[in-house]
């Protein structure tokens, strides 16, 4: 069954990205829902390994996070928005 998702934009052209490079890579069409497919399985592949494993754990906990709604919030501002500029005196 599919299942609608919505992502931020910037997330979305990453995935977009991402579905291209795969196309190239496999030489035939790799769409974006296939691309997250593929993201997965790599993720998994890696994370299979002790020490990649041990390693992100680690990176993810001295992360500080944003919540989901955070998260949400900042990629759906334009990036102008995002990146203040000071003011010069």
């Amino acid at each position: 069954m599919v299942k609608v998702v919505n992502l931020p934009l910037r997330v979305y052209e990453d995935l977009m990205k991402v579905s291209e490079e795969f196309s190239l890579m496999a030489k035939k069409p790799v769409s974006p829902s296939m691309s997250v497919d593929l993201l997965i399985e790599i993720y998994r592949a890696h994370m299979n390994n002790r020490c990649a494993l041990d390693a992100f754990s680690q990176q993810l906990r001295s992360l500080k996070m944003m919540s989901p709604e955070e998260f949400e919030k900042y990629w759906d501002e334009p990036e102008q928005e995002r990146v203040r500029k000071p003011r010069v005196p």
